[in-house]
């Protein structure tokens, strides 16, 4: 078999990214996948292997370890019996306290591979406590890797730390919105046509379905209608929160990847208070599809969502900010277009999957050269 380029073995602890759920975080491993292969590498799922503990259980974490020493085991027999196979570089996205990666970091060292991570988070509440074999063990590999990838200053001041002198990259959160349709200019309407696009979980999610719930509440004088895109196992809650404005409300659950663009592109603002988000793929793919969005401050929204430009950003759980938010853009039919225009062009100058795959090969490339030297 003729291999186009160098092989890279890529891993995701938490969620495979050919894992049928959808979530962000496998959204954001394929778009890591996309721009690999866009950049000429070759690129192996190696495992389906999910290193992930929710809940801080540490006999279930001692299990998860003796599962890992199986798979590495697993993996470095067909690497023995077939060196030919054997990657350039092994990439893992996504190493925390709740997934670290079990598996990269011993078979690297055992055949000699560079080993890479991107977007890895650092919690250091989670030191002690239930997590903290693991927070040990993801850190570990953290400080270890040939090269850690940012996406975001946020996750940047907690991991910088345990790099001392080794190396760390940023690639910039990006989207790949081909198969989507144009986006439309946005006409003057009399209803605003919000919408937003978020997975029905308890936690984060269900308190940013909160406060969008008591944003809306506080604007009724503006005539708008919410889409709401998503499921999840708390689809029951979030119905409740929005039952006193359920007639300004359609839940159109959970739609294909493709039907999303054209959906998107009927609507006016995007709208998600995202609390304690790492950045939002969501946020991205409005942005693309030229949505302003409207949302909180919160985590690393900042880094994907420029306030006043592409969108507007209220302060962390300030459901009013969120209502005059979307007051203002209901009434300001000119700012709107203008931050419409400003998203789509932000995205497309600086945050595709091409650019990505140019930024991603040039941080990769010394020590793929050096592995196959």
């Amino acid at each position: 078999m003729i291999v186009a380029g160098p092989r890279v073995a890529f891993y995701a602890p938490m969620k495979s990214p050919d894992n049928p759920v959808p979530s962000g975080d496998r959204t954001v491993a394929r778009l890591y996948l996309a721009a690999l292969r866009t950049a000429g590498y070759f690129v192996d799922v190696i495992s389906e292997f999910r290193a992930y503990d929710g809940k801080g259980d540490a006999v279930f974490q001692a299990a998860l370890e003796q599962h890992a020493v199986e798979e590495r085991i697993r993996i470095a027999k067909i690497w023995q019996d077939h060196p030919e196979i054997r990657p350039a570089l092994w990439f893992t996205y996504h190493c925390y306290h709740k997934a670290p990666d079990l598996l990269g970091p011993d078979l690297c060292r055992d055949f000699a591979i560079p080993y890479v991570i991107a977007e890895p988070s650092v919690a250091p509440k989670r030191a002690s406590g239930a997590w903290e074999r693991f927070y040990s063990l993801a850190n570990g590999a953290i400080a270890a890797a040939d090269l850690v990838l940012l996406a975001t200053e946020r996750d940047g001041a907690c991991v910088r730390p345990l790099r001392a002198e080794r190396a760390t990259g940023f690639v910039t959160p990006f989207v790949d919105v081909s198969g989507w349709p144009a986006a439309k200019q946005r006409a003057t309407r009399d209803e605003l046509h919000l919408v937003t696009v978020a997975m029905m979980r308890h936690g984060d999610k269900l308190a940013s379905y909160a406060l969008l719930a008591d944003a809306l509440s506080q604007c009724l004088a503006t005539p708008f209608r919410l889409t709401i895109v998503g499921d999840g196992p708390a689809r029951r809650e979030v119905e409740k929160l929005f039952e006193t404005i359920e007639h300004r409300i359609n839940f159109v659950g959970e739609i294909a990847r493709q039907t999303l663009g054209p959906l998107l592109n009927e609507h006016d603002v995007f709208v998600w208070p995202a609390v304690n988000e790492a950045y939002g793929m969501a946020l991205l793919e409005a942005q693309a599809m030229a949505l302003p969005v409207i949302a909180c401050a919160d985590g690393g929204v900042a880094e994907v969502v420029v306030d006043g430009t592409t969108g507007i950003l209220a302060p962390p759980g300030d459901a009013a900010a969120i209502a005059r938010a979307i007051e203002r853009l209901y009434q300001d039919h000119d700012l709107l277009r203008r931050m419409a225009d400003a998203a789509a062009n932000t995205i497309r100058s600086a945050r595709t999957v091409e650019i990505a795959a140019r930024r991603i090969d040039a941080l990769l490339r010394p020590l793929v050269d050096r592995s196959c030297a």
